[in-house]
């Protein structure tokens, strides 16, 4: 978060509310680098922030008022009172800072009030986590004002209840983790089942190549219901294999495991991709950490195909970008967030970067779909005090 921007928040601030902000923090969207679909049964994710982030300019008030504004929203200040606040009693964009005042509030923690400004650059339904990035940034402010002392995993577990509960979106863990705990030049380990982390290292301009991020400009949302069918499949599995969640499943009991779910084919697929692409990011980190940056690539793709063919969250726009993407000399693509929409990333040389953007650009315009917007993603610092 450059100076300007978190300058320019404060300063907005001060406009709203008539006072300069107590603080400035600033909380990041993220990109996943393999591990779709995992979090919420248990298992093993990668993902690494991205530079854009959202930004909050954030005060304490006494007196049970919480008074929310946005830059990226048209309308004025919006006003609630805290001891009001319950859970999918909103379906605006305030339902996301609200309900981490709500969580903190039900976790014990004596908020009392907060005027808070916020902007934000992390693409909206672009599968770059921008409600996640919302959450934690609240969650970290009011955690600094308030002398809260919560942990990054803390603050994205609350971030998660806020999510699950207020808004009413049935996410995993990963995307608020990964705002609160990712750490520039890494990409994050995660075991979604204890929060435990390894940060690993993740330069690709080091050895050649980069990272591109390709957002399809296709919307979606979590909170809707093919996103809710797909976990509550996955807990159907479970519960017909007698496991607490799929990641109890080892990757070479898989065909007894399937076996056992006889012709229920919806299941099988489900629980086919869940235990394939916990491997996939097994694979992934055991190839980082030993150099092997590059046969990443195939790993990637095979994640897309499990995630089209058997998980079945993908679109035309995105199966367009990886197919493109490896026709035009990609290391590898895939689809990365929720699905139905979002975003695709590319592993590709430096020296491809510029023919396979074409590539891409060019497809979806003969396609006759809206231009996506491609750049290149750099892992960076998780949330943070900016100002």
């Amino acid at each position: 978060m450059s100076v300007d921007t978190s300058a320019t928040v404060a300063e907005r601030f001060e406009e709203l509310y008539g006072a300069a902000p107590e603080g400035v923090w600033a909380a990041p969207g993220r990109v996943n680098l393999i591990g779709e679909h995992t979090d919420y049964n248990d298992g093993f994710v990668m993902p690494f922030a991205l530079p854009h982030t959202a930004v909050a300019a954030v005060s304490r008030r006494d007196d049970g008022l919480l008074r929310l504004h946005s830059a990226d929203i048209e309308g004025g200040i919006v006003e609630l009172r805290v001891d009001d606040l319950a859970p999918e009693s909103d379906r605006n964009w305030t339902a996301y800072p609200a309900g981490v005042v709500w969580a903190l509030r039900q976790a014990g923690h004596a908020v009392t009030g907060a005027d808070i400004h916020l902007a934000s650059t992390v693409p909206a339904g672009a599968g770059l986590s921008s409600s996640a990035a919302l959450e934690v940034v609240v969650a970290l402010a009011l955690s600094d004002l308030y002398d809260l002392g919560l942990k990054g995993w803390q603050l994205a577990r609350l971030c998660q209840r806020a999510e699950n509960v207020y808004v009413g979106a049935p996410v995993g863990i990963m995307d608020q983790t990964a705002s609160a705990c990712c750490r520039a030049g890494h990409a994050l380990f995660l075991d979604t089942r204890d929060l435990s982390q390894k940060q690993i290292p993740f330069d690709l301009a080091a050895e050649g190549m980069r990272l591109l991020v390709v957002d399809t400009q296709v919307k979606h949302s979590h909170s809707e219901g093919e996103y809710g069918k797909r976990r509550a499949g996955c807990e159907k599995g479970a519960a017909l294999l007698g496991v607490d969640a799929l990641r109890d499943i080892a990757y070479d009991d898989l065909d007894a495991a399937l076996g056992r779910l006889g012709d229920d084919e919806e299941v099988r697929r489900l629980v086919r991709h869940v235990v394939t692409e916990d491997q996939r990011v097994e694979r992934v980190v055991a190839l980082l950490e030993s150099g092997e940056t590059r046969a990443i690539g195939p790993v990637l793709t095979e994640g897309h195909a499990s995630l089209r063919d058997d998980f079945r969250i993908s679109c035309p726009e995105l199966d367009l970008v990886v197919d493109t993407a490896l026709a035009g000399g990609a290391l590898g693509a895939r689809m990365t967030g929720g699905g139905f929409g979002g975003s695709a990333i590319v592993l590709a040389e430096e020296a491809d970067v510029e023919t396979v953007t074409k590539a891409v650009e060019e497809a979806f315009a003969a396609a006759g779909y809206a231009a996506p917007r491609v750049f290149g993603a750099v892992p960076a610092a998780g949330a943070r005090r900016v100002g």
